[in-house]
This record gives structure tokens, C-alpha cells and sequence, in this order.
């Protein structure tokens, strides 16, 4: 859960925009421990975000196994997400893209500047 004025929170409102840019909307969270929760169609999108903080790899595995214990094969239109500043992109990419392809996530960059880029597994 993001703390008010963390870099955390620039990160999950800079992607919460993106989604909404790209026909996403924001739901209420299933899992109240979630980031972001956002519909789209039939489609589902569970993202877990992190800041910029001096431990970007403990960070980012953390993320993973926040997404882990959400995840549930039995619904195939849930996508997950992992969502990071620029700065911990590498270590975010450390989980090989044919890895988070079979679990169903995908890797969200989001920029100083606040442009969110998705990064192709």
C-alpha cells in the first residue's frame, strides 16, 4: 500500500491515468492491498507498483510475490502487473520475459516525467 507522498503513489496515479488513456477503468479493489485494479472489456488488470527506494531488487521481488499470491489460473482474463520508475526497470526484468508471459504479467515503466511505457516481454 502506498504512503501519501511517496514515489510510490506518483507511480500508481501516473498509471492509473495511462489506463483510463487507454480505455481502462479504475475499479474497486478486490484485494484492498492491491495497487491498481482496472476492467476493460472482459478483461481484468491486478498491478502491484513500486518507488523509487535504494533496495529497486528487493523492490521488485517483492512485487512479484505480491502478484503470486494473487493469482488464480482458473480466470484467464486476469492480467497482472508490475509497475516501476525507470530506475528499477533492470531489476524488474531480472524475471525472464518468457516467465512473466506464462504467469500473464506484464512489466509497466513508468518515466520521471510520468509517461508510462509498457515493456514487451
Amino acid at each position: 500500500m502506498a504512503t501519501e507522498g511517496s514515489d510510490e503513489v506518483r507511480v500508481v496515479e501516473a498509471f492509473q491515468r495511462w489506463l483510463v488513456a487507454e480505455g481502462w477503468t479504475l475499479v474497486k479493489k478486490t484485494d484492498k492491498d492491491a495497487d491498481v485494479e482496472a476492467v476493460r472489456i472482459d478483461q481484468r488488470l491486478i498491478g502491484e507498483a513500486k518507488g523509487r527506494t535504494s533496495e529497486r531488487g528487493t523492490d521488485a521481488d517483492i512485487a512479484y510475490g505480491q502478484l503470486l499470491r494473487r493469482m488464480t489460473f482458473d480466470e484467464p482474463t486476469i492480467r497482472y502487473a508490475v509497475i516501476v520508475p525507470t530506475s528499477s526497470v533492470w531489476h524488474a526484468e531480472r524475471v525472464p520475459a518468457s516467465v512473466r508471459r506464462l504467469l500473464r504479467i506484464d512489466l509497466y515503466e513508468v518515466t520521471d516525467d510520468g509517461q508510462v511505457r509498457p515493456r514487451t516481454a
